[in-house]
């Protein structure tokens, strides 16, 4: 059983979500939860659903070790769920193609320093797109540029608040992550 430990910055809504589905397969287990902001809620999930989450700071992620080495005794897979910091190149050497973020636009579009939550529905909405998406892919050295594991559209009404178009890429979101996170880790399995 491969070990997973999730990245978070807010709500946790992602992480929840996979961790719960994690429970019920053979595949992988999520083993912790490392969080870089102090009040997310994402604490309060993952203490109800009995998952060990943890605070770390930037120094702690850029300047130092301690969170590589952590990783290297407890992670086989990183995910990414509403991390909002830049990965440090040593993790990504650490852990090739087993980094997974996912990002809540159609990769390029919308991509980036700063494209992030409803920065992204925001600036979908004032550029009238007529479809957006989810765009779930590997992490590499740039923000949003790696390679695309998966993608999947909604189409948008003219009406469609920011807010909405929100509702509408976390439903895919929901219904995708997890799925598509275990399906990578079977195609990998040695």
């Amino acid at each position: 059983m491969k070990r997973i430990v999730i990245f978070a910055s807010g709500s946790g809504s992602n992480a929840e979500n996979i961790i719960k589905f994690f429970n019920h397969t053979k595949t992988a287990k999520v083993t912790n939860v490392l969080c870089n902001n102090e009040h997310a809620k994402v604490f309060e999930r993952c203490k109800k659903l009995e998952i060990n989450c943890l605070y770390f700071n930037k120094t702690e992620f850029s300047s130092t070790d301690v969170i590589l080495n952590r990783l290297k005794k407890e992670a086989d897979y990183i995910i990414l769920a509403g991390f909002l910091w830049k990965i440090p190149q040593r993790i990504i050497d650490a852990f090739p193609n087993k980094i997974i973020n996912i990002h809540p636009a159609l990769l390029p579009k919308y991509g980036g320093k700063g494209m992030y939550g409803m920065n992204v529905h925001k600036a979908v909405k004032e550029n009238k797109e007529t479809e957006t998406g989810i765009t779930i892919h590997f992490v590499n050295a740039n923000y949003d540029e790696g390679a695309i594991i998966f993608q999947a559209k909604t189409t948008l009404l003219s009406v469609d608040s920011p807010e909405i178009i929100a509702e509408k890429i976390h439903f895919l979101e929901q219904k995708h992550f997890p799925k598509v996170i275990e399906e990578v880790i079977l195609n990998k399995n040695e």
